[in-house]
């Protein structure tokens, strides 16, 4: 079971809080937590259920992390393992297929790759760094499992202000090469994650475009 302290900061405040393994206590609160992160028009049939969660849980509980913020949850994130061939011409696959729509029964005990399904905070929260630092608990998994890496599909919400110039490509470059920012593209790069790709069809998502930003972080041990 994972079990980290931290010190969060609300501005110049120390915030004590705590990342750990969710368990099926914590169920009812992360659902509730979903609603307030993803409201309408956003449907709530996409929002955690319990059988999904309890996979979660189940299935590779190293995956399955939640964050508390002075004893109240803040936040979670969901992983998978799966197998990843970086030198394979294909990187096509959408958000359902990956994750099993949520359920992770795709979960492969072998993979060489930690796969992010789900990074959720709170929205009163958002501003304490809690999103960095759950993606870097998963670091911790990739390391302790000698994986080869971290892998996750990023949305790319500026894309669609940009979209009648150039191609989802030459978006994910721009925001590289600091030429604009993006919400989540950004963040990613912030939390050390590389550009391995672009991914079209992943997820229904107007304001991306419905592409993905394919992002790594390596095993440095490996």
């Amino acid at each position: 079971m994972y079990h980290k302290t931290f010190y969060a900061f609300d501005g110049k405040t120390p915030v004590p809080a705590l990342i750990r393994s969710y368990t099926e206590a914590d169920f009812a609160e992360l659902i509730t937590i979903q609603s307030e992160a993803f409201p309408p028009p956003y449907p709530a049939e996409l929002w955690w259920n319990r059988e999904q969660l309890l996979n979660h849980v189940t299935l590779f509980p190293e995956g399955a992390l939640c964050v508390e913020v002075n004893g109240e949850l803040a936040g979670s994130v969901t992983g998978l393992k799966i197998h990843f061939d970086p030198e394979a011409p294909a990187l096509q696959h959408t958000w359902s297929e990956v994750t099993a729509d949520g359920y992770i029964t795709t979960h492969q005990p072998d993979g060489n790759t930690l796969y992010i399904a789900d990074l959720c905070v709170r929205p009163k929260h958002r501003k304490l760094g809690l999103g960095k630092e759950l993606v870097q608990s998963l670091y911790h998994a990739v390391v302790e499992q000698k994986l080869d890496r971290l892998l996750g599909a990023g949305r790319m919400p500026g894309y669609h202000l940009q979209a009648s110039r150039m191609s989802a490509e030459e978006y994910l470059a721009g925001v590289v090469a600091g030429k604009w920012s993006d919400p989540v593209v950004t963040f990613l790069l912030r939390c050390g994650r590389s550009p391995v790709g672009v991914v079209a069809d992943y997820l229904e998502d107007e304001e991306s475009g419905n592409y993905a930003a394919l992002m790594e972080w390596r095993n440095p041990f490996i």
